[in-house]
């Protein structure tokens, strides 16, 4: 029952704000796609393929930065960090900042709910929270519908969804420097006993199989270890490539989708209110998937399964796939690495903003084939992942069996191999 009680408070403390905030985040990534339905480029002197350079170059400073982000986050604590990148001229300098100051929120705030959250239970949670991205799309058209009714004698309706959205961003990124604790033991919704076990559970389950990985908490501190042990590690790069393939249509859609439903013949306002119903879609599909996900401690197969439903399965997979990454990387430092290099998965908006270029209007039909394509790649690429993993585990399994308990203890407390790369460790699946 503590476990229960604990959980449901951090669950009304934390995930309605983090989640409010990944929101606004979301609006203010694809509200450009919003605006171009209503002459966007043409009002500030631009040629319609600016937009597709604009969002490129938005990618490409919110993907790079992403692991230096999540290492500042590391450093002067999610608390303060997830506030700051919410409040930070030219359409590509403005998008350039954007991304530059966007890049480090999602795998901040991941880290962030590894702190409260036992890992087996954190994949429906990191759902409801990354399941705003989908609604962010729902909002974004809804809103911009509303906001394109405005008459205002100066402004156009393009310039009033800037501000408006960006003003409540403001606002909520403010709250949110107030509300959020920095972590467990300084929760001030909770009491101290609930305080204590809500710090212990976020370290339970580290240990794989064993639950008795000692002392990667402090491990978890060695900065060069941790990034020595990244930049090895083969299972960040597999699935990196796999999140990538996956991710081309949410982040493609997130800001075209009402560009390619004006190009079927609705007018802009109709597009926009169009683009609704898809979005809804996604975030139930991504909920319901990340709940049997954690009720099944199983990642793989519902990477796949997610996947087969194209838009409603691209936003599976790259929560899934960040779940399934956290919980097989017990050292915290290196998780936080972890976490920032596969935001890299972003640069499937690099790609997606080139596909869907004006010359293929108004049908996008090569786009949309080569964005299958990429789904397809990533349904293999998943499936080859989670075999590989079932591979190590058995490995480490018949090694195991032929050990005694005293060769079973020195190599959890060995320092020779680290946290995952233990023959201890079995890889959740």
């Amino acid at each position: 029952m503590t476990a229960r009680r604990v959980n449901r408070k951090l669950d009304f403390a934390l995930l309605p704000l983090l989640s409010l905030l990944y929101l606004f985040n979301g609006l203010d990534r694809s509200n450009v796609g919003n605006a171009q339905t209503q002459g966007f480029t043409d009002d500030i002197g631009a040629q319609p393929d600016d937009l597709n350079f604009a969002l490129s170059l938005f990618f490409l400073t919110f993907v790079l930065l992403q692991p230096l982000s999540a290492a500042v986050g590391l450093w002067i604590g999610p608390k303060h960090w997830i506030p700051i990148m919410m409040v930070p001229g030219s359409l590509i300098a403005t998008r350039l900042l954007i991304g530059a100051f966007e890049s480090g929120f999602y795998p901040t705030v991941v880290s962030y709910l590894t702190t409260f959250y036992s890992p087996s239970n954190l994949a429906v949670r990191l759902g409801w929270f990354y399941g705003q991205y989908a609604i962010a799309g729902a909002f974004s058209g809804a809103i911009a519908y509303g906001i394109f009714h405005i008459q205002h004698p100066s402004l156009k309706t393009w310039q009033l969804l800037f501000i408006i959205e960006g003003s409540l961003t403001c606002v909520v990124a403010l709250v949110a420097w107030v509300w959020l604790p920095s972590r467990p033991e300084t929760a001030w919704f909770l009491n101290e006993e609930e305080r204590r076990f809500a710090a212990e559970q976020a370290r339970d389950e580290q240990g794989g199989s064993d639950r008795q990985l000692k002392g990667e908490t402090s491990k978890g501190a060695d900065f060069p270890r941790d990034v020595m042990e990244t930049i090895k590690d083969w299972k960040l790069w597999f699935a990196l490539v796999c999140n990538i393939c996956a991710s081309v249509p949410s982040t493609a859609l997130s800001v075209f989708l009402p560009l390619v439903v004006e190009g079927m013949g609705y007018s802009s306002l109709q597009a926009n209110v169009m683009t609704v119903p898809p979005y809804i879609c996604g975030a139930v599909g991504l909920y319901l998937f990340a709940l049997s996900s954690d009720r099944h401690n199983e990642r793989g197969y519902h990477i796949y399964g997610g996947l087969c439903v194209f838009l409603f399965g691209s936003y599976v997979s790259p929560l899934l796939t960040v779940a399934w990454l956290s919980k097989n990387t017990p050292a915290p430092g290196k998780r936080a690495l972890i976490l920032g290099v596969n935001g890299w998965g972003n640069v499937a908006g690099v790609i997606g903003s080139q596909l869907y270029k004006q010359e293929y209007g108004p049908e996008y039909r090569l786009p949309f084939f080569v964005t299958l394509g990429f789904v397809a790649a990533a349904l293999v690429g998943y499936l080859a992942y989670r075999f590989a993993l079932q591979a190590v585990n058995n490995r480490r399994a018949a090694i195991k069996q032929g050990k005694s308990a005293e060769e079973i203890q020195c190599e959890l407390n060995d320092d020779v191999r680290y946290a995952d790369r233990k023959w201890t460790f079995q890889y959740w699946l």
